[in-house]
């Protein structure tokens, strides 16, 4: 029986694997739980896990510099459309993303994957010169080296205390912002800015994958395939769950309804994986990190990812 750690934050996408419903054969999972800041951290800097939930703005940036320790498998724990991400000072003028030019945003971290897709967005949907910009940055989970040309430097503060300070102009965070009288969404109506971005591109936007230590994967190379397919069948019993009505196994009254309504906004699958599908927006996260500087060459979308599994589909 091989023992493997897997650190992942806990969902109805991940637990199916945790509780035993799914199991790959002659594994023993030994389940790490976290939050991602923390996983990140520990399986960039220490290669803590042996398969771990990555950042994809992290995987990119490893990979494209040729240090990564991971090997990417294409099932994606985590995806999260981001207009919802952007807030603003609503004292600073700003009405449209295009007045975001020359501003000063705060970040996390330049790296954060949010990020990523919020740049690459403002970019291509809506014109931004995203190199005007002064990013100033919480910290980073791995060191970066950016070319010249980008304004990237340390904040010395939270960012949400930045924001609500007036220290900058705009912060772009995947956490919730607390209620400030002068701090408002870029998008006041995120969720219809997000539906007619998912119509226009097809994308959803993906931001972690699931990663296998490269010396693991050397040792067992049939064990990526059998990972993507574990992934892959409690992607299967999530869905499923969100439709029994008999038991409701989440806390809203109508969450059957809201499943079916946002599957039929998604085109029938709310949570496409496997390489594939998901392709064109792969190449489309890998061409945003060349643009921001994260990656230091052009990464073709399937050397991030592990062979045998390419060619899978859920």
């Amino acid at each position: 029986m091989l023992r493997l750690t897997l650190a992942s934050t806990l969902t109805d996408r991940t637990r199916p694997l945790l509780d035993g419903r799914v199991r790959i054969p002659g594994v023993e999972i030994q389940h790490i739980p976290g939050e991602p800041e923390d996983i990140f951290r520990r399986a960039l800097r220490d290669r803590a896990f042996e398969a771990t939930e990555l950042s994809m703005g992290s995987h990119i940036t490893t990979t494209a510099r040729g240090d990564a320790a991971y090997v990417g498998i294409p099932a994606f724990p985590s995806r999260s459309f981001r207009h919802g991400a952007a807030w603003i000072r609503t004292d600073r003028g700003i009405t449209t993303p295009k007045d975001l030019e020359g501003r000063t945003i705060a970040l996390p971290e330049y790296q954060q994957t949010a990020a990523l897709w919020v740049r690459g967005m403002l970019r291509e949907q809506h014109g931004v010169d995203t190199r005007s910009i002064k990013w100033r940055i919480g910290s980073e989970r791995i060191a970066i080296q950016l070319p010249p040309g980008h304004d990237v430097a340390p904040l010395g503060m939270a960012p949400e205390q930045a924001l609500r300070e007036g220290v900058v102009d705009a912060l772009i965070t995947p956490r919730p912002v607390a209620p400030h009288p002068q701090v408002g969404r870029l998008f006041p109506d995120w969720v219809r800015a997000e539906q007619d971005y998912h119509r226009a591109t097809g994308f959803f936007p993906i931001m972690h994958c699931v990663a296998l230590r490269k010396d693991v994967a050397e040792a067992q190379p049939w064990l990526p395939v059998e990972l993507f397919r574990a992934f892959a069948a409690a992607r299967r019993l999530a869905l499923e769950e969100l439709l029994l009505t008999n038991v409701l196994r989440a806390s809203l009254p109508w969450i059957a309804a809201a499943c079916e309504e946002q599957t039929a906004i998604m085109g029938g699958d709310p949570w496409p994986i496997g390489f594939a599908r998901n392709r064109d927006e792969i190449a489309a996260m890998t061409r945003y990190a060349l643009a921001d500087g994260l990656a230091a060459r052009e990464v073709p979308p399937e050397e991030l990812f592990h062979p045998s599994t390419l060619g899978e589909a859920a």
